[in-house]
């Protein structure tokens, strides 16, 4: 099943940075990023934050899962969706852990 694009609008719009919250439509889902880092998928309606050590910490008890059959595990993120300053903190710590991704060769 596909994810709902208002469902990605709306964590789209829980997520309070400076920095730039993006997402793209990829294979019937999405990607989430933050500033040109993708911090997070959107799959099922389900929110996935890329895993680090922050994030990690940050989060405390740990929920993975695969985003989609075949993919290494992520972050599950359901009850604390609607909390702004706590999603916020979570994906800019996750950016911050995140290296930059490689310049694509033209």
């Amino acid at each position: 099943m596909a994810s709902e694009q208002r469902f990605v609008e709306f964590i789209v719009e829980q997520i309070e940075t400076t920095r730039e919250i993006r997402y793209r439509k990829m294979f019937g889902e999405y990607a989430i990023y933050c500033d040109d880092k993708v911090v997070a998928l959107v799959c099922d309606n389900q929110l996935f934050i890329k895993p680090t050590g922050a994030g990690r910490a940050f989060i405390g008890d740990v929920t993975e899962a695969p985003p989609y059959p075949g993919a290494k595990p992520s972050f599950l993120i359901d009850e604390k969706m609607e909390d702004r300053r706590w999603l916020s903190e979570l994906i800019e710590v996750t950016f911050n852990e995140l290296p930059m991704p490689k310049k694509k060769k033209k």
